[in-house]
């Protein structure tokens, strides 16, 4: 089993930038494909992007294509979600999630083990 943990986040005006990390323990986290996903208030969980194993491969939402970058340090444990070009709509809390099956992703369900969750907010 692998635990995850959420780091990051925070309150950012519209335009700004953030840099979230979801940090593994237990089991090491390049056996798993790893996803951001968010959730707003009132909103399904949607996936926001995802990373294979090595790092060669990434998938984005349209909705944050060119804004966001998904990485890995498989060194380190960790994956990165940058955020650059903030804006109100993507206020929302941000889950990491690991997954053992092949990848793209065919939904949250595909996803074992997930994170406590970050806040990010950003203000108009």
């Amino acid at each position: 089993q692998v635990q995850l943990v959420e780091s990051g986040g925070g309150l950012v005006q519209a335009g700004g930038s953030l840099r979230l990390s979801c940090a593994a323990s237990g089991r090491a986290l390049s056996s798993y494909g790893v996803g951001w996903f968010r959730q707003a208030q009132g909103k399904d969980r949607e996936s926001v992007a995802t990373i294979s194993r090595s790092g060669s491969n990434t998938y984005y939402s349209d909705s944050v294509k060119g804004r966001f970058t998904i990485s890995r340090d498989n060194g380190k444990n960790t994956v990165f979600l940058q955020m650059d070009s903030l804006k109100p709509e993507d206020t929302a809390v941000y889950y990491c999630a690991a997954t053992g099956r092949p990848l793209p992703p065919r939904g949250p369900d595909e996803f074992g083990y997930w994170g406590q969750g970050t806040q990010v907010t950003v203000s108009s």
